[in-house]
C-alpha cells in the first residue's frame, strides 16, 4: 500500500533521535494488512544489519510460535515500538520511544488490526499507558487482554513476553507457546467480527482484563 510505503520511507530516513547516529539501518514494519499485528521493542543486531524486523534468533522463535498457533509470518504485520537498534541492545529510552512511536501509531491506522500482540515489557507499557492502565511487569501483564479505541475502532491488546526472553530463559518457551495457542483462539473468534473482550474471557474462564 502507498501509505505503508510512505511510512517505511519516513522511517528509513528518520533522524528524530540519537539512534540515527548509531544505527546501520532503520527497521520499518513488515507484512500485510491484517487483523493481527505484533509489536516488539526494538531491533537487534541482525535486524540492524538487514533492515527487517525479527530476523535474528528471536525472530526464528517467533516464527515457530506462529506456526504452533496455526498462524504464519506471511499472514500478519510485524513491527517494533522503536525502529532503530539501541547501542549494545540496551533498553530504548523514553526520548527514543517518544520520537519513534508516531510511526507505530501511523502503522496501526493503516493496518487497522483487530488484535495487537505486545512482545515484551516496553511495548506492553506503551499500550498500557495509552489505555490509562497502571504499568505492570510483563510477568504479571502477560495474557491480560485489554482494549484501546483507535481511529478504526476498538483493538484488543494481548501482552506476551519478547521471544528473546525465551532464548535466555528456556522455561519461558512453554509459557509463550501457551500464550500463542490462546492467541490463535482469539484470532479465530475475532474473524466472526462479533468478538468482545468479555465474551472471550468468559469462554476462557478468566475475568481478569488487566
Amino acid at each position: 500500500m502507498e501509505q505503508l510505503q510512505d511510512i517505511r520511507n519516513s522511517v528509513i530516513s528518520c533522524e528524530r533521535c540519537k539512534l540515527a547516529n548509531t544505527r546501520r539501518r532503520a527497521v520499518p514494519g513488515e507484512g500485510i494488512v491484517s487483523e493481527l499485528m505484533l509489536v516488539g521493542e526494538a531491533p537487534g543486531s541482525r535486524e540492524d544489519a538487514l533492515g527487517r524486523p525479527f530476523v535474528g534468533s528471536a525472530g526464528k522463535f517467533l516464527n515457530q510460535l506462529l506456526t504452533k498457533a496455526g498462524l504464519s509470518r506471511e499472514s500478519v504485520y510485524i513491527t517494533n515500538l522503536v525502529k532503530c537498534r539501541p547501542p549494545n541492545n540496551r533498553d530504548p529510552e523514553k526520548e527514543e520511544i517518544d520520537a519513534c512511536s508516531p510511526y507505530l501509531i501511523a502503522e496501526i491506522n493503516v493496518i487497522k488490526p483487530r488484535i495487537i500482540v505486545t512482545l515484551g515489557s516496553h511495548s506492553t507499557a506503551f499500550f498500557q499507558k495509552i489505555a490509562g492502565l497502571s504499568q505492570e511487569p510483563i510477568s504479571r501483564a502477560r495474557g491480560k487482554t485489554f482494549e484501546i479505541a483507535f481511529e478504526h475502532g476498538k483493538v484488543i491488546i494481548f501482552p506476551s513476553y519478547h521471544p528473546a526472553a525465551a532464548l535466555y530463559n528456556p522455561n519461558l518457551s512453554k509459557v509463550m507457546e501457551e500464550d500463542f495457542i490462546r492467541l490463535s483462539q482469539l484470532v479465530n473468534r475475532s474473524s466472526s467480527k462479533t468478538i468482545t473482550i468479555e465474551s472471550f474471557l468468559d469462554q476462557n474462564g478468566s475475568g481478569n482484563k488487566g
